[in-house]
């Protein structure tokens, strides 16, 4: 059970990601965080992922995260915006999805921004 709105702690959870903060990370994240990239590539457990972000945040240090749009349905938070970094594929439109349960969240899934994914989550 969630003590606190989702879109909040995803809010908090992407501010940690604009600010390359990885123990802020590490407090948002549950011990089973599962990331799943645009392309279906998946790193599951907080350590796994603690470090694949590290990694990230060295190969792309200008890597940001915009939101547009937030909205949720139960623990479920739907977010439309766009990246923004030097390395052209990643910069751009993107969705995210993020799943939240007991303040942390348990899954942070990334989309590229196409109708087709649009439509399947209900993004209209």
């Amino acid at each position: 059970m969630n003590t606190k709105d989702p879109k909040l702690i995803v809010l908090q959870f992407n501010e940690c990601i604009n600010n390359q903060n990885i123990q802020c990370l590490r407090k948002l994240m549950s011990s089973d965080h599962v990331f799943i990239d645009s392309s279906n590539g998946k790193v599951e457990g907080k350590e796994n992922m603690l470090s694949a972000w590290k990694e990230f945040f060295e190969s792309y240090p200008d890597y940001k995260n915009h939101f547009s749009r937030i909205k949720s349905s139960d623990n479920l938070v739907l977010i439309t915006g766009y990246s923004s970094c030097s390395h052209k594929p990643l910069d751009g439109p993107v969705i995210w999805t993020a799943k939240v349960e007991n303040d942390k969240v348990t899954e942070w899934r990334v989309y590229a921004d196409t109708p087709e994914n649009r439509n399947n989550l209900g993004l209209q």
